[in-house]
């Protein structure tokens, strides 16, 4: 998904083009663009004052509920959280590039390990911060959220059990999907800064219950999920009106996360560094 074959087939004829292929990768490399600078933010931001333990400065950003006074529990289980987003974000991107497992198998397995443990922890701790800790503003975010860690958690499991059962074919499917839901958080600031862009932020509402926030908060996950399952499922004997349907599909989703990411840099991030 993350390669571009330009080669030469007979060293006579150059291969037609797989725009279905570069489509995909167009949109992974928008999608690494974007959660690179995600992972900035996050190391920026987060990790100075989580290691340091000056957690009343994660207040300096507007949070539904990030350092509270009395609950040392609640704060060390937040800086966590936000800590392993960082592993999970730039783990997710080196997992998927072919290269990597081909040359370095072991950097694989290993980064896959640690991918699937923080997709656990976060999927878990996300449950915890959500009904224990009472982070949520609205109903839908709250539910959208756990249906959320709940696919991490199913195709966690099923990309291990292939894994394990050395059916690399169906590893890599399902590690696929488990990264279109692992990317949720982030799908979410993209998505909104995407809409606000285009349409002014129209459905947003001021505790997140408008229109557009009860959309996003499962189109955050159900969204870029069922794009991954349509890419998956058109392969080469599709119908060529499939292919370049799917194909049309992943360039103007590249190109929505581009101008989604580059807003959530100048508008929801940049400013707080």
């Amino acid at each position: 998904m993350a390669t571009i074959d330009l080669s030469q087939t007979g060293g006579k004829r150059a291969a037609p083009r797989d725009w279905l292929r570069l489509s995909a990768t167009f949109c992974f490399l928008s999608i690494a663009a974007g959660q690179l600078l995600f992972t900035a933010f996050i190391l920026l931001f987060y990790y100075p004052p989580s290691l340091s333990g000056d957690f009343a400065a994660w207040n300096a950003k507007p949070l539904i509920k990030g350092f509270v006074p009395g609950d040392p529990g609640g704060n060390l289980f937040f800086a966590a959280h936000v800590l392993m987003a960082a592993v999970i974000t730039f783990g997710g991107l080196v997992q998927l590039i072919p290269a990597i497992r081909g040359r370095w198998p072991a950097v694989h397995r290993w980064n896959g390990r640690l991918y699937l443990l923080s997709a656990l922890v976060l999927a878990l701790g996300g449950l915890w911060l959500t009904w224990a800790r009472g982070t949520w503003l609205h109903w839908a975010g709250a539910v959208g959220i756990s249906l959320d860690a709940l696919l991490i958690l199913l195709f966690g499991a099923l990309a291990w059990r292939d894994a394990r059962a050395r059916r690399f074919a169906a590893h890599r499917r399902w590690t696929l999907r488990l990264f279109a839901v692992a990317s949720a958080v982030w799908f979410m600031r993209v998505g909104y800064m995407a809409w606000g862009i285009a349409a002014g932020g129209a459905g947003i509402g001021t505790a997140m219950d408008g229109p557009f926030d009860i959309f996003l908060a499962f189109a955050n996950s159900l969204l870029p999920l069922g794009v991954t399952e349509l890419y998956l499922r058109t392969g080469a004997r599709s119908k060529p009106a499939a292919r370049s349907a799917v194909t049309a599909l992943l360039a103007t989703s590249a190109l929505v996360i581009l101008v989604g990411s580059a807003g959530a840099w100048l508008m929801m991030w940049r400013p707080y560094l």
